[in-house]
């Protein structure tokens, strides 16, 4: 038998199967709270191991996407456990993704109109990284993010205490445990990059001080849920390689390696951004990785079952975790099994909009033969 369609134990849990379904951002609620169509999405993709949600927002300073379910009022967790039941009745097991976007924010989002804040006061300035937000018109579409601000020093561990309270919202919500979005150039990478993090105090400086804010936080929600609960996301190269030096990257992310084997959490998640047109983490990494981190590993970016089932034979990763194909294919897991063809998402409807692109996308067995 393939491996993907082993069962798995995931810090005590049994997967079904070894697939992930990755956390991915669709922006249909309109009052940022989970309803029933956002279980009903999740309940047709529960044959997946594991189903990370849609990053959750852990605050209203943590925004930067319009219509995105939160994680910080008593309406939002009621919303989010319509989901997890719905999940948890289908067999699935469901971690939230929790998320602060950091300067990748606008001021219409900030409570007050506030600047975003970030490890420091430089504005993005990379084509790749806008915001979902309302234009002047009225209409949606992706805008400039505006100049952030720094935190504080002692503001820090107050944002920290917003992560482990929305740790704490969506364990009573349901959630099987959170994935901390530290991937993507969002907050967290903002204070472990240094071409960002140009701080003078103790998150600032060496790979030790820059990693200090996401494992204040870890700290914070291992407190509140355990480690058992907790995986985290990174995205290292993620970087526009024409832009920025990478050579802090393995010293950082090794360090890193080594403080989260110690506390034991449940899983490393890797987004691979493969900028060069080719895996940014080749198997050397995720080798040399595997060395500081015993634990289980997930790894997604433009996976194919092919390339998955090779990766874990080889013990370089635990889990793939499927993106755009799980959009399409909510059965993605059967049709593998029964070497269905796995069709496309249609990109145009991947944010905001109804149910068309979301809920009506049929599994194998409902579409009529030919």
């Amino acid at each position: 038998m393939k491996k993907l369609f082993e069962t798995y134990d995931l810090s005590r849990r049994e997967l079904r199967n070894r697939f992930v379904m990755a956390p991915m951002t669709r922006a249909r609620r309109p009052d940022c709270v989970a309803n029933e169509e956002t279980a009903t999405y999740y309940r047709q993709r529960a044959s997946a191991g594991l189903i990370v949600s849609e990053g959750s927002f852990v605050s209203p300073e943590a925004q930067g996407y319009i219509q995105v379910p939160g994680m910080w009022t008593a309406e939002q967790v009621a919303g989010w456990k319509l989901v997890t039941e719905a999940v948890h009745d289908a067999g699935g097991t469901m971690f939230a993704q929790l998320w602060h976007v950091g300067r990748i924010s606008h001021a219409s989002f900030q409570p007050d109109g506030q600047a975003p804040v970030s490890s420091s006061s430089q504005p993005v300035d990379d084509p790749r990284f806008k915001v979902f937000a309302y234009k002047d018109d009225g209409s949606q579409g992706r805008i400039d993010p505006s100049p952030p601000r720094a935190l504080e020093t002692d503001e820090v561990a107050r944002v920290a205490a917003d992560f482990a309270a929305a740790a704490g919202n969506a364990v009573a919500a349901g959630f099987d445990g959170v994935e901390l979005h530290a991937a993507n150039n969002y907050l967290f990478e903002q204070f472990l990059n240094p071409a960002i993090n140009d701080r003078c105090d103790r998150y600032g400086g060496s790979a030790e001080n820059r990693a200090r804010f996401v494992l204040e936080t870890i700290d914070a929600v291992i407190a509140e849920i355990g480690a058992d609960r907790l995986g985290t996301r990174f995205s290292p190269y993620n970087q526009d390689p024409d832009k920025q030096d990478t050579g802090w990257v393995e010293e950082t992310y090794h360090y890193l390696a080594d403080q989260l084997a110690a506390r034991k959490i449940a899983y490393v998640h890797f987004n691979d951004s493969w900028t060069t047109g080719e895996p940014a983490l080749d198997d050397a990494f995720l080798k040399t990785f595997r060395t500081h981190f015993p634990g289980t590993i997930i790894l997604a970016g433009r996976m194919t079952f092919d390339r998955a089932e090779q990766l874990v034979r080889e013990g370089l990763i635990d889990l793939p975790a499927f993106g755009q194909l799980y959009i399409a294919n909510p059965d993605l897991v059967e049709r593998y099994r029964d070497d269905v063809v796995v069709v496309k998402p249609d990109s145009d409807t991947f944010y905001g909009g109804g149910s068309k692109g979301y809920t009506d996308y049929p599994r194998a067995v409902d579409q009529p033969s030919s």
